[in-house]
């Protein structure tokens, strides 16, 4: 074999092997930055790109959110408590150019800036302040971080503190005093209870006798109509019947000598009961004297 030709396809052959080491990858969450002779050239996007080996290369930049863990720090509060604080930082890249060739390390660069704002933020606060405002030193980190960062290529999309914990006497002193205040909650809350029940009970026992009494009043303002109306009733029943029997009398036309007979009956009526006094009507003459007449009569034939 010509040795021409085999030089001829081992070139080929090393040619074919060095352009393939050019082909790359990027993937959907990537951008790629292509250098030529150490010079940025372009950004490229996803997808199968060739580049050609040994005079260019190409830089892959994550584009996803990200999250870095600041490590946790001591940082001196308003009223002068030392607190052990973290936080964790979420971002994305904006721009792979700047967050490429802007700032060497950002990991450590972001890292650090959190740690120096959160000793700023934390430390313009007292401990009461710091442990119930923590979406407040949120969004100020938050603020912070994004603007310092936009120059890098980055968005900060939202700062989280993990844990705001004081000293163990301090934690141990603030226990005592919630407990103490919960207590001093429930003594209250009791105290309350118990003169709601008193002024609850009283106004039963007063509503109770209000209707009692109304009760008595309607009971003896019944009782006296049913009184009055009986007595009505009788008085109104006497008039009837007084009122029948003067019609029968006048009806049937008596004598005098009838109607003193039926009197001295009446008489000895009313006489038979347990009276110890009689009241006599007060025009009785007449009777009386038919009555005296009857008996000047019976005596007359007696004689005879």
């Amino acid at each position: 074999m010509d040795p021409l030709v085999v030089l001829f396809a081992i070139l080929a052959i090393g040619l074919i092997l060095v352009a393939a080491t050019g082909f790359r990858v990027v993937r959907p969450f990537e951008k790629g930055l292509i250098e030529f002779l150490g010079r940025y050239q372009k950004t490229v996007d996803s997808g199968l790109r060739w580049i050609m080996p040994f005079v260019k290369r190409i830089i892959k930049v994550d584009m996803r959110e990200q999250v870095i863990d600041v490590p946790p720090q001591e940082v001196i509060t308003k009223d002068n408590v030392a607190v052990t604080v973290d936080a964790v930082i979420y971002y994305e890249a904006t721009d792979p150019v700047k967050l490429q060739y802007n700032v060497g390390n950002f990991i450590v660069a972001i890292t650090k800036l959190a740690q120096t704002n959160l000793r700023n933020v934390v430390g313009d606060l007292n401990l009461d302040d710091a442990l119930t405002s923590r979406e407040i030193i949120n969004a100020k980190l938050k603020e912070i971080l994004d603007e310092a960062t936009d120059k890098w290529g980055v968005r900060v999309v939202r700062v989280e503190i993990q844990r705001i914990e004081p000293p163990a006497d301090v934690t141990e002193a603030m226990h005592r005093q919630m407990k103490a205040e919960r207590d001093r909650r429930a003594q209250v809350l009791d105290a309350e209870g118990a003169k709601r029940a008193a002024i609850l009970r009283a106004e039963g026992i007063k509503e109770s006798q209000v209707l009692e009494a109304a009760g008595r009043a309607e009971a003896i303002r019944q009782v006296a109509e049913a009184e009055k109306f009986q007595k009505t009733t009788v008085a109104e029943g006497e008039a009837r019947a007084i009122e029948q029997v003067f019609a029968a009398i006048h009806e049937g036309d008596p004598t005098d000598d009838l109607i003193a007979i039926r009197y001295l009956e009446a008489l000895q009526g009313v006489a038979d009961g347990q009276a110890t006094k009689i009241f006599l009507p007060l025009d009785t003459s007449g009777v009386l004297g038919a009555v005296a007449a009857i008996g000047e009569m019976w005596q007359e034939k007696k004689e005879a």
